[in-house]
């Protein structure tokens, strides 16, 4: 009979315990997402030119990144690697080519998952959105003053700033959601992009400063002479009249003002003082770095109010928030502003997040690629990863594990060529010590080892003889190697058409946009976004 009784016992026991507790709500998801923001320029990340409060907090008070990089470093591509959690030979971008909206993507599966979704600002795809039950978004690059915005078949014009509208329209967005479901939000800033047009209040607070130069800013590209010196992305040489905000003559209108506008001076007369060289170098550094980094202050400004919102309302408790830029981006290093080349500053990308589930303090090392983001959104919302998407959840480096079977290596493919910087097309890997960077139609190839030259001044295979030493010439072959390997990884063997054979975009925005009358305020912009 004891084991009779000893059952009874159990199941009476069983009645004194509290019914399990439901399974935990899907957390809400909100990505802020910024074009052209330089890691090197957030201060949680060791920036030497300004600093970013609210991103810093963003990342005390979850992960940060360490070894965050994009597959293909220009805005329209990346945005459709976003989207599609692809490579740009597998999703139909490789440079500034229309999206295919009936192609199924991530805000597609979380919408057929219960979520409620929303686009809000910097678009840049050529075609409306999808998948989104309310959008609001710029036609093309979108305007910094005064921007015009796309709804579902209509056209709006709001006054302001741009960075501080698209934070506005976010924070309106989530304060009108359906509260019985969960959320995905995509808010995308214009900001940092050139033009660089600053909101008032941070044009002044930088608008004196004075910003440290970067050790590689004089770069002569001595051991790399297969596409830098061709470039036309230096601070020294091709900023224009139009970036560095100087003011045409009063008598000059229409085509001939533009035209004096895009002139890149090689010399100038500032406060008396006639400049050229070197010296009026330096000064058109320090005009685009405060312009830019006013803009980067800006959409700081702007995390700042969101995570506020977030936190007064009580829905931070179950909101993870993530933060990247569709790119890296060049602040003087190797002469450069712009991105696209793969060296250091325009691969790697910020990567900050943090809600629940996510270890705070926590600085994952791992190698994470843009490809990964659309995995890890599914993921957080338990929903399952398709086997289209080529990249990983992120979710088990958010919660502080080390999965002993993560990727080693990265595998970059830049396509835009000679595109708006005379920018030679290449790919390459990036290892935890080394890079190899092949320009494939130039048959040129680049090698660094990071370990001991961190901001790639020696190319390894510039001088031959260095080149067929054992050790130089082993690694040569190993990373050769990997690339063939990740190439069939990623299905991208083969794949070196012109990018002019793919199919082009016949608009930089969607079409069939009316403009309304009377839309002045950002909730009656809300209003429209409803996807009909």
């Amino acid at each position: 009979m004891k084991p009779v009784i000893w059952t009874l016992l159990g199941l009476a026991s069983l009645a004194l315990v509290p019914c399990q507790a439901a399974e935990t709500p899907r957390p809400n998801i909100l990505f802020i997402f910024s074009d052209d923001h330089a890691q090197q320029a957030i201060s949680a990340y060791g920036s030497k030119v300004n600093r970013t409060p609210h991103m810093d907090r963003l990342a005390r008070d979850g992960v940060r990144f360490l070894n965050s990089f994009v597959a293909n470093s220009i805005c329209t591509p990346s945005r459709a690697t976003l989207l599609t959690g692809q490579y740009s030979h597998l999703n139909g971008v490789p440079v500034f080519n229309r999206f295919d909206g009936a192609r199924d993507h991530v805000a597609k599966q979380l919408q057929a998952g219960g979520y409620h979704t929303g686009m809000i600002g910097k678009w840049h795809l050529g075609s409306d959105p999808t998948g989104f039950d309310r959008w609001i978004v710029l036609p093309g690059q979108g305007a910094y003053w005064n921007p015009a915005f796309l709804v579902p078949g209509r056209r709006l014009t709001l006054q302001g700033h741009c960075t501080d509208i698209t934070t506005e329209l976010g924070i309106e967005w989530l304060r009108t959601r359906p509260a019985d479901k969960p959320f995905f939000l995509m808010l995308h800033h214009k900001a940092p992009h050139r033009a660089w047009e600053p909101d008032e209040r941070n044009k002044a607070l930088f608008k004196n400063k004075v910003i440290p130069e970067p050790d590689t800013l004089w770069d002569d590209y001595a051991t790399r002479p297969a596409a830098l010196p061709a470039n036309q992305q230096t601070v020294a040489r091709d900023l224009t009249r139009r970036d560095l905000k100087l003011e045409p003559p009063a008598d000059l209108q229409g085509p001939a003002r533009n035209r004096w506008l895009g002139v890149k001076p090689m010399e100038l007369t500032v406060d008396g003082r006639a400049l050229t060289g070197r010296e009026l170098a330096r000064w058109k550094y320090q005009r685009y770095m405060q312009d830019y980094l006013a803009c980067v202050q800006g959409v700081d400004d702007g995390v700042g109010k969101v995570l506020d919102y977030l936190d007064q309302t009580g829905l931070a408790t179950n909101t993870v928030v993530l933060y990247s830029a569709d790119n890296g981006w060049y602040l003087g290093e190797l002469g450069l502003y712009d991105k696209r080349f793969m060296y250091e500053p325009g691969l790697r990308v910020p990567l900050l997040a943090r809600g629940p589930g996510v270890r705070a303090g926590h600085l994952p090392a791992q190698f994470v690629v843009n490809i990964d983001l659309a995995p890890t959104f599914l993921d957080l919302a338990r929903l399952p990863i398709p086997a289209f998407m080529q990249g990983r959840s992120l979710v088990p480096l958010l919660r502080g594990a080390a999965p002993a079977d993560w990727r080693a290596s990265v595998y970059y493919r830049y396509y835009h060529d000679p595109g708006h910087h005379n920018t030679a097309a290449h790919f390459g890997v990036r290892t935890a010590t080394h890079k190899l960077i092949c320009y494939w139609k130039k048959n040129a190839y680049e090698m660094f080892d990071l370990t001991k030259d961190p901001t790639e001044q020696h190319n390894l295979l510039d001088n031959p003889a260095e080149a067929a030493k054992p050790g130089i010439a082993a690694k040569f072959a190993e990373l050769k190697a990997e690339i063939a390997r990740l190439q069939k990884h990623y299905a991208d063997e083969g794949q070196f058409a012109d990018p002019g054979t793919w199919p082009k975009s016949s608009s930089d925005g969607p079409f069939g946009h009316k403009e309304p009358s009377g839309i002045k305020t950002v909730a009656e912009a809300i209003s429209l976004s409803a996807a009909r």
